[in-house]
């Protein structure tokens, strides 16, 4: 079983802006992790360290490697959720069509094909759903930018324009953490 991660380095003395929705899946698995697996693999541990010789015990060897695993995704969703700025995309701001934290905005490429995404946390990017991080080179090229506006892209195959056609600030839909042990 593998518990997803999300490994990307925040700017220095930035926040770990995030959407409510972001927040609490962070949340589910923190808490799955505490009160579910990390019990259940700690009993199969002591029950393997009773049964003698350590070294050639799987369930002892494999118990603590998990174990391991555990407490290092606790201590990293512990400092990201202890840092987390929850920013609501569907508060009310003064100005709808200006590009921050948490708009999904529609624009066309240079060839005038079109895309939407929306400005999420870094650990809650899914470019199958088009979630991009705010952080990344095509929300910092965006942000501040209004509707009808140009701007300019350093990708890393070169520079792109891209014309934002429509800014709109609604709920962000993440799916909810669900863990279902082996």
């Amino acid at each position: 079983m593998e518990v997803s991660s999300s490994n990307y380095q925040l700017p220095a003395g930035s926040k770990n802006y995030i959407t409510p929705g972001g927040h609490a899946r962070l949340k589910g698995e923190f808490l799955w992790l505490m009160n579910k697996e990390r019990p259940e693999v700690t009993a199969i541990v002591s029950w393997a360290a009773g049964n003698g010789d350590r070294s050639e015990n799987g369930d002892y060897i494999y118990g603590k490697k998990r174990l391991r695993e555990i407490d290092k995704r606790i201590h990293f969703l512990t400092k990201r959720l202890d840092i987390a700025e929850i920013v609501d995309p569907t508060a009310s701001r003064e100005d709808k069509t200006q590009i921050f934290f948490g708009a999904t905005v529609t624009f066309s490429n240079q060839r005038g094909k079109k895309k939407t995404v929306s400005i999420v946390g870094v650990d809650e990017i899914d470019t199958t759903k088009g979630y991009i991080s705010w952080i990344s080179p095509m929300a910092r090229a965006m942000t501040k930018a209004r509707q009808g506006d140009i701007v300019t892209l350093h990708a890393p195959d070169g520079i792109k324009t891209i014309e934002i056609l429509e800014v709109k600030y609604q709920e962000i839909l993440m799916k909810s953490f669900e863990m279902t042990a082996q």
